[in-house]
């Protein structure tokens, strides 16, 4: 894939950067650089590499997903201005 004068001159446009014509050259050339190393990436057989987070191994850390109160909702409505059994209360703003 490559990337043409055209192009550049439309993402700059939907990005709203303002290019001389020079800077848009130049930036076809830096472009389609990119796109030629992400080309050679896809030639990369990793069928037999597993995901990886990090470089180092490591085993992910997962909580219980369980739902609770928090075990705190007293301190929770502690500030509040008006409180009724853990729950705020607020005036009514419509009639």
């Amino acid at each position: 894939m490559s990337v043409d004068l055209m192009t550049v001159k439309r993402v700059a446009k939907l990005a709203r950067l303002a290019l001389t014509e020079d800077e848009a050259q130049r930036m076809t050339g830096e472009l389609n650089g990119i796109l030629g190393f992400v080309e050679q990436l896809s030639e990369v057989d990793v069928s037999g590499v597993q995901p990886m987070t990090s470089v180092t191994p490591m085993a992910m850390k997962k909580r219980v997903d369980m739902v609770t109160d928090g075990d705190i909702p007293d301190r929770i409505v502690a500030n509040a201005p008006l409180a009724d059994n853990h729950f705020f209360q607020v005036p009514k703003v419509v009639e």
